[in-house]
């Protein structure tokens, strides 16, 4: 066939979709591959709810990189993808539409009709995402997708929750967690945003009593940001060395408007330095609060429902502790059922009527907010199921102490460690309909049965002795309303969407997986608990890498946000630039440990190196370039071809290497550099005599050099941009002998042994040459048009003999008069060495040498003062301390960049003399 002029993504990559999808070229336990290693990766899950974002599409095509690298190198690839239920993010998409359309909410329609919408929510909008990641390019086994509430992963939660809880390792506590008082459940520490709000610190007087509990004239002035927290107070804790303090630990307060006696503690928690030393202690709404508390033996104390509003009248927790009085009447009356906010208000006024509100100041603090919601958080003590996450740690850490998982870059495994060490008891229950429902069912006690089913829970009840009613059989027993945070059933990915609990011949296969590709955002949320279940349930690590890859920013380096508005859509560059340029785009700027800094003209640059690699393969077809069967790149007569193929062979393996290796960009950069600078720039143009010359051996070994090589390179970037490449390595399949298969399915490149140090020494020397020469014609600022003679000093008779055969070509690509031979350089001459060949151009009567040496100095001077501009910037602490990180980045790349300025300038300074 016949290549179109020009290249639009647009009208292949569709049908390059369709292709792949007909071959089933990205299944796993292809026939043809029984014997061949398997590689396998999971899939975050995204959220079911969620559309493809830069985040998705930086992770994405990181792993198609990785498992099209692997399937090419012959390997059993599975790339298992699926989507998340998404719990509360779900919920809520539904909630909102039933709003919108006026229809009955979720408390009206019951439990089981809410979740028949949810459903059926799913089924029409729940895969939009996989959509647009097939979009990408992504070469996932599309046929395995799995879902996270599939029946068959349902049976694999419900298993493991049963098994941790008869191993004593998931219990039912009561204890703080994040509470969203709009959507009515506890959520994680991932779904809460913190948030700088300009707020007030508030000073309030306790008044000290004594033994007997009456005043003693004296006060402790407690500050908080929470006055409506003052009704569940239990103490005041100061600072144990804090001298202002020291006499009245021990000793009791009032708490004003309720009049309970709460102790004055010594605790370290309280800092002497901010507010007034002493901080009242709530341990039923903060959490540093609820570790003071457990440290004292406090009482917890609860003033709010699950609304946040202010609960005192039939509170029990609130009444224990304190003795009824007119002033706790008024309190009461005053406060009860008000929402905290208003709450807040009457307390400081109240605080203010009794002369015991001593001072308000502005202060500008954090606050957790849900992200999902935007309400205002309320820490809430209330009934959970926990996992005792400390236990489960244990073999986690060790997996990575001992190398049998292993994180790049290593920084990253400090973070591993630095959260499991500290562990805290994960809250699994969430206060939800849509999700895995908790498998414990309740008997009339309250007693609680723990099974993988509700006959089984039955069954339990009957044998259990502390059921006495009659034979047991009208036990009647009540399952939980609750369901299991999100990540519980995300933490059995890697083994449960092979088959597990059943011992299936994907799960012999596939587990553990080779590498997971995530963000370090999401370590401990996700990668330590897929850890702590993998080693748990299967008694192996999950996976033996952990790739952390960064952060994607605009490009000036700040954090993409709506708010900002600098959010940018990759299915927009996918429309205007093609799927191809933004998977290259990313995986060259993908450097480990270094966020992302994205611009559209980044996009568009690798577009436009994809134009650039069709357009090759168009001057390949143009010139008569085609395939040829019994072409062995070892038997090359031609030093030009020798060299080329020696050259694809070093980025083979430089590519290969740093695949590897997990650098993506350098695999990128290398497979850059050849195709556009050696094989595009050199070794077509020096080509061209060859293949526009007359017709011979010579030709002949051209023309099979250039398709042979341009076949290595289709090969070579699949994995980074599949649809261009698969569309032209089905264009010459015209071209030659059939293929036999897609390139999808094809052999990496294996050019080992075709380096040939020779045809480098000529060859490489003559693209150095030339380069250098043009290098000093940009510095010298020597004019575009100008023809200037070049002098080789001292050279040899092999340099001699190697400019014969190319000044030809030489001196049309450098624009050179002519190329002459000198035992010393002319006077007035810039000089340059070319692989230990002394070159030089004479200047004289060309440019006006000592106007050039003045610019030069010029341009040098004015680099350097901005340098010290950027570096005062640089040493000042508050400039470091207040300017945004990007803007930080920012000053130190630019200097960066200013230096190798001054290097270069420096450099043609010298030549001049």
């Amino acid at each position: 066939m016949t290549m179109e002029k020009t290249f639009d993504p647009s009208t292949i990559e569709a049908r390059m979709r369709d292709l792949w999808e007909d071959a089933g070229a990205f299944r796993a336990g292809r026939p043809q591959r029984a014997d061949a290693q398997p590689y396998s990766i999971v899939i975050p899950p995204p959220n079911v709810t969620g559309s493809l974002h830069m985040g998705h599409a930086l992770n994405n095509t990181l792993q198609d990189i990785l498992v099209r690298f692997e399937r090419m190198r012959g390997k059993d690839v599975l790339w298992q993808p699926g989507a998340d239920h998404a719990g509360i993010a779900t919920q809520m998409v539904v909630e909102r539409q039933l709003m919108e359309r006026g229809e009955p909410g979720r408390r009206d329609l019951g439990r089981e009709k809410f979740l028949e919408r949810v459903w059926a929510w799913k089924a029409e909008s729940g895969g939009l995402i996989a959509e647009q990641l097939k979009r990408l390019g992504a070469s996932c086994d599309w046929s395995r997708e799995r879902f996270t509430l599939d029946p068959d992963m349902e049976r694999a939660v419900i298993k493991v929750f049963v098994q941790l809880y008869r191993d004593g390792l998931i219990y039912k506590d009561k204890r703080l967690v994040n509470w969203d008082p709009q959507l009515h459940t506890a959520i994680s520490d991932l779904e809460v945003s913190q948030v700088d709000v300009k707020g007030h610190l508030w000073h309030f007087k306790y008044p000290i009593v004594d033994h007997d509990g009456r005043d003693t004239g004296a006060f402790i002035t407690v500050a908080t940001t929470r006055p409506e927290t003052m009704l569940g107070d239990a103490a005041v804790a100061v600072h144990p060395d804090d001298e202002r303090y020291q006499r009245f630990v021990g000793k009791n307060a009032r708490l004003p408007l309720v009049g309970r006696l709460i102790p004055i503690v010594a605790d370290a928690y309280s800092d002497p330095e901010k507010g007034t030393g002493a901080v009242k202690i709530t341990p039923a709404h903060d959490f540093n609060d609820f570790e003071v508390g457990k440290r004292h033996g406090l009482p917890l104390i609860n003033i709010f429902d699950a609304e946040a509003r202010v609960t005192l009248q039939g509170n029990d927790q609130f009444f224990a502790h304190v003795a009824p009085t007119p002033e706790l009447d008024m309190t009461v009356t005053a406060l009860d059922k008000l929402d905290r906010f208003a709450a807040r208000a009457r307390v400081v006024a109240m605080m203010e009527e009794q002369e015991l509100l001593a001072e308000v100041s502005d202060n500008k603090h954090t606050v957790p907010h849900g992200d999902r919601s935007h309400a205002v958080l309320e820490p809430r003590l209330t009934d959970q199921w926990y996992v005792d996450a400390k236990t489960l740690a244990q073999p986690a850490l060790e997996a990575v102490r001992c190398g049998r998982t292993k994180f790049i870059p290593q920084n990253w495994e400090k973070t591993y460690y630095d959260w499991l060490e500290n562990i805290q008891p994960w809250c699994i229950s969430r206060q939800l309909w849509w999700g895995h429902r908790i498998p414990a069912w309740y008997d009339a006690d309250g007693n609680i049965f723990v099974a993988e089913s509700e006959e089984e829970a039955l069954a339990a009840a009957r044998a259990d002795p502390r059921i006495t009613s009659g034979d047991g059989r009208d036990i009647a027993l009540t399952r939980d309303e609750d369901v299991l945070d999100t990540w519980f059933s995300s933490a059995l990915w890697p083994f449960s969407t092979l088959g597990w609990p059943d011992a299936t011949p994907e799960l012999a296969r596939y587990y553990p997986t080779n590498v997971l590709v995530t963000g370090f955002d999401i370590i401990f949320f996700w990668v330590a608990r897929m850890m702590m279940m993998g080693l748990y349930c299967m008694n192996e690590v999950p996976f033996r890498d952990v790739y952390i890859h960064a952060l994607v920013r605009d490009e000036k380096g700040a954090k993409m946000s709506k708010s900002k508005g600098n959010v940018i859509d990759p299915l927009r560059l996918i429309d205007e630039y093609g799927a191809d340029a933004l998977r290259f785009t990313l995986a060259a700027m993908a450097a480990q440990g270094r966020d992302v800094k994205l611009s559209t003209s980044r996009v568009e640059g690798y577009r436009n190196f994809a134009t650039k690699l069709w357009n090759a393969s168009r001057f390949a077809e143009i010139n008569g370039c085609a395939r040829v069967a019994s072409y062995d790149p070892k038997s090359n007569k031609i030093t030009l071809n020798r060299w080329i193929v020696g050259e694809a062979a070093r980025m083979v393996a430089d590519t290969t290497s740093a695949i590897e290796a997990y650098r993506f960009n350098d695999a990128a950069a290398a497979a850059y550099r050849f195709i556009w600078n050696v094989f595009c720039d050199w070794y077509l143009e020096l080509a061209k005599p060859l293949l526009q010359g007359a017709d011979g051996p010579a030709k002949d070994e051209t023309r099979a050099c250039v398709s042979f090589v341009l076949d290595q390179i289709f090969a070579l970037l699949h994995p980074f941009m599949p649809f261009i490449t698969e569309e032209l390595w089905a264009i010459k399949d015209a071209d030659g002998p059939r293929r036999e298969s897609l390139l999808a399915l094809a052999p990496w490149p294996d050019l080992a042994g075709l380096e040939d140090a020779q045809a480098e020494a000529e060859i490489g020397w003559i693209v150095d040459l030339v380069s250098e020469v043009r290098s000093v014609r940009a510095e010298m600022n020597l004019p575009a048009g100008a023809e200037v003679p070049l002098v080789l000093v001292g050279a040899d008779a092999e340099i001699e003999a190697r400019v014969t055969l190319w000044e030809e070509t030489a001196r049309k690509l450098a624009r050179l008069s002519a190329i002459s031979f000198a035992p010393a350089a002319p006077k007035n001459s810039a000089q340059l060495l070319v692989r230990g060949v002394l070159a030089a151009i004479p200047l004289a009567g060309v440019i006006d040498l000592d106007a050039e040496k003045a610019r030069l100095a010029k341009e040098i001077g004015k680099l350097e003062a901005d340098v010290q501009r950027i570096d005062a910037k640089l040493a000042n602490a508050d400039f470091i301390a207040r300017a945004p990180e990007e803007v930080v980045d920012e000053n130190r790349e630019r200097r960066e960049e200013l230096l190798a300025r001054i290097d270069k300038l420096t450099a043609a300074a010298r030549r001049l003399g």
